[in-house]
């Protein structure tokens, strides 16, 4: 069906009879195998995504890192595949193996929820805050501020209800362009140091400005693999060192694997005073 395959694969029974649907029809479309019916409310075509199956038999939505790959955000490394399903407590037994190997999130919805097997943004965060450690928690959350168009004093008004997610809401930025620069930033912050993101110098934007005059630039793959943008790169540097600026450029492999040595290498330039104006 044309209309199931374009509503993502899966839809609400109610939704398919609101759209003109008749009842008959649903039932004849699961009878001649077009179509699965589950919890005799949800109806999928044969390829709908296995986690909105699962997520439509366990009476569930997708939440937490599920949801976050699901809509694009920045993902840290080291974060597991596994499944993360958000149910409402009072709602019953998931319909689950006992074996099975994803997350539920057993907790009040922040926000109205409607029929959907996608949860909220703000219970993915919630979620998030409790089940990764800080600093990948923090990247996500400036991925989504940046994805979703959402404000940092907005997140910060949401009345989260654990000591993780107010913490993470206090700390947001919104700033950050990649989850790569957030790697940085944060324990940068946590230094000391005064830190600037995204400020235009030399007619472009600069990844980080430690004080002053300390220029850090982040080479994530995806925004800088090709020949045109690495020479747009290599001449914004050399303008930014005739204007008196130390360039820093790091690779993500650097950043992600081998933190110690850049932080070792930022702490050095700060020793030496290259971050302050003469």
């Amino acid at each position: 069906m044309e209309w199931l395959r374009n509503a993502g694969g899966i839809a609400h029974r109610d939704d398919m009879l609101r759209a003109g649907f008749t009842i008959a029809l649903v039932r004849e479309v699961v009878r001649r195998g077009r179509a699965d019916l589950i919890r005799r409310v949800w109806v999928a075509t044969p390829d709908a995504p296995d986690e909105l199956r699962t997520a439509a038999r366990a009476g569930a939505r997708l939440t937490c890192v599920s949801l976050a790959r699901r809509r694009g955000w920045w993902m840290p490394e080291g974060v597991g595949p596994e499944l993360h399903l958000h149910l409402v407590p009072g709602s019953g037994s998931p319909r689950l193996a006992d074996d099975w190997p994803g997350v539920t999130h057993w907790t009040k919805p922040l926000g109205p929820t409607g029929r959907t097997l996608v949860g909220g943004v703000e219970d993915a965060l919630a979620h998030i805050a409790l089940c990764l450690p800080h600093d990948s928690a923090l990247v996500l959350w400036e991925s989504a501020a940046r994805v979703e168009g959402l404000a940092a004093d907005a997140l910060r008004g949401i009345p989260w209800t654990s000591r993780a997610a107010c913490g993470l809401a206090d700390e947001v930025t919104g700033l950050s362009d990649s989850g790569l620069e957030s790697l940085v930033a944060t324990p940068l912050r946590r230094l000391g140091l005064r830190i600037t993101q995204q400020q235009k110098i030399a007619g472009r934007p600069v990844d980080l400005l430690v004080g002053d005059r300390l220029v850090i630039q982040i080479d994530g793959w995806q925004f800088h693999s090709s020949s045109a943008q690495r020479s747009q790169d290599i001449a914004h540097d050399a303008e930014l060192r005739l204007r008196g600026y130390t360039v820093f450029r790091f690779a993500y492999a650097q950043v992600v694997h081998d933190w110690p040595a850049v932080e070792s290498t930022i702490r050095r330039a700060v020793v030496a005073r290259l971050h302050l104006a003469a």
